[in-house]
């Protein structure tokens, strides 16, 4: 821990600098605050946990990492860092080859990937999206195979145990994951324990997986655990990312293509 600890802090200015600390950091260690912060372990913990409450970091054991902070309403998240997406859904878009089935994830940098497939491009999409198979209802050459079951409204993808039979019913030669959040340590991670599952039936039944994440979702940690890091093919992500903060993806085995 490199930063200046004021003393005598009040508990939210010590919650403040516990935040802070974790966005320089890219984690915090419950032991070390104790000792830098000079309170107890009991109290670090107890800090975590009404952090973890407000969204403000994810606990994990001995500790904390960045949470993400994304928006539940799918319909604010399609109007977000709308140019970023277009940039990173033009980059993923080509990984795409004729003739390929591509199972596709549910989410708004998802259905944008959709609308930049090239017009002539031969393909099959599986789907548990709606509105990735309305992105693609007038492609004249792609077939869409929409995956039944209910829908999580969240990320309006379909979540159940027939969503599950049907992931499991597919060899897919690319699949194109719904990100929520990505680390070097937890690897992939989502807020939904229903999505969790169906995500990692995707992983399984594809030789390839692709993350498409904005920077945001990087370094971060959401509460069910998708699969670790090595599960994950390519990431695409922001031309801004620093080389230092995708060394870790790399060195995973994970090829990074920045746009």
């Amino acid at each position: 821990m490199q930063s200046e600890v004021p003393k005598s802090m009040l508990t939210e200015e010590r919650r403040r600098w516990i935040v802070a600390e974790l966005e320089r950091e890219g984690k915090v260690v419950a032991c070390e605050l104790s000792r830098v912060l000079e309170v107890s372990e009991d109290t670090i913990r107890r800090d975590l946990r009404e952090l973890a409450a407000e969204g403000r970091v994810q606990r994990v054991h001995g500790g904390a990492l960045p949470a993400p902070r994304i928006s539940a309403n799918y319909a604010v998240r399609a109007t977000q860092s709308t140019s970023t997406k277009t940039t990173l859904a033009r980059a993923a878009a080509t990984l795409v080859r004729p003739s390929n089935v591509v199972l596709v994830d549910g989410g708004t940098t998802n259905v944008e990937i959709m609308r930049h497939l090239a017009p002539d491009l031969h393909a099959t999409v599986v789907t548990n999206s709606p509105p990735v198979a309305v992105a693609l209802a007038d492609h004249p050459h792609i077939e869409v195979i929409v995956l039944g079951g209910r829908m999580f409204k969240s990320s309006r993808a379909t979540v159940d145990a027939v969503t599950l039979e049907g992931v499991r019913g597919v060899r897919a030669d690319l699949c194109f994951l719904g990100v929520c959040s990505v680390h070097p340590e937890t690897g992939v991670s989502t807020f939904d324990f229903s999505e969790a599952h169906i995500k990692r039936a995707m992983v399984a039944s594809s030789a390839e997986v692709v993350a498409v994440a904005l920077c945001e979702k990087l370094g971060t940690a959401a509460p069910y655990v998708v699969g670790p890091l090595t599960e994950l093919t390519q990431l695409v992500t922001e031309a801004s990312v620093s080389d230092e903060a995708l060394a870790p993806y790399q060195a995973a085995g994970v090829t990074v293509l920045r746009a």
